[in-house]
């Protein structure tokens, strides 16, 4: 895989949000039955625009996912692809299913990607089977230790240049200090954020893998947040953990606006 690490960051936003896997491998076909990827459309009075981002299954109906990644202006449409490992095939496993409704956290700040989670609700449940399962969350402020190996995949660029990669990627990151983050973020947090990153600065991720899970200990402990501009280490991921309240809730929430009675639905 090309790995081109010496670039301009005048070539990268400068939140660099949303991730893309770098020096990592293709993984077994179907083997992350929980990943999603989110065709994205926005439509506001400059035209209509296109974007993609990763997400996780959390329930049949209920996918985890950045804010950033559907906090837009305009009118968005999002399409969820469950059972993928080839994003540009049809293939027989894949499940579409459109996001009926979709929540940001009521504190998200774009200006450094705090609180950055999105709960997508979709339109029909999806049919669990071998190719498409739900993943764990961790208990609420559940916590993962420093040097813990975790896995992050999807069908981001394979390199801070424009390489796309069409079949599903993996890269495996470590925990780090939060130390390291606070120094290189101006608004991380403790609390809702996790440091997480290769020390080699060879691998990580950066644009179209964002809201995709950092699975550590067989849970999706963090969603693909931001990073440095035009670098890979280190990178802040959202803690699921410290969502874990608000994400029943939201579900609950979507269930009301299902009865025709409720006054939710008005």
């Amino acid at each position: 895989m090309l790995l081109l690490l010496l670039i301009s960051s005048a070539f990268v936003l400068p939140w660099a949000g949303a991730g893309r896997i770098i020096g990592g491998n293709e993984v077994v076909p179907h083997s992350r039955p929980y990943m999603a990827y989110l065709k994205i459309q926005v439509t506001n009075n400059t035209g209509t625009f296109h974007s993609y981002c990763g997400g996780f299954l959390i329930r049949p109906d209920a996918v985890l996912s950045a804010a950033h990644c559907v906090a837009k202006n305009g009118t968005v449409n999002v399409t969820v692809i469950l059972g993928a490992h080839n994003i540009r095939v049809q293939e027989q496993s894949q499940q579409r299913i459109r996001v009926r409704n979709f929540v940001v956290h009521p504190n998200y700040d774009p200006d450094g990607h705090v609180n950055d989670i999105a709960l997508l609700k979709l339109d029909t449940n999806a049919t669990i089977n071998a190719n498409v399962q739900t993943i764990t969350l961790p208990r609420h402020n559940e916590g993962v230790q420093v040097a813990t190996e975790c896995e992050v995949a999807g069908w981001g660029r394979t390199s801070l240049g424009n390489n796309r990669t069409n079949v599903m990627m993996e890269v495996v990151l470590k925990v780090q200090n939060d130390t390291l983050c606070l120094q290189q973020f101006r608004k991380y947090r403790r609390q809702s954020m996790i440091c997480v990153g290769d020390e080699n600065g060879t691998k990580g991720t950066c644009h179209g893998d964002s809201g995709g899970p950092l699975i550590c200990n067989q849970k999706a402990h963090g969603i693909v947040s931001r990073r440095p501009s035009g670098l890979l280490f280190p990178a802040a991921f959202t803690r699921v953990s410290h969502f874990v309240p608000w994400i029943p809730q939201q579900l609950r929430r979507f269930a009301l606006q299902e009865l025709p009675a409720s006054p939710s639905s008005q």
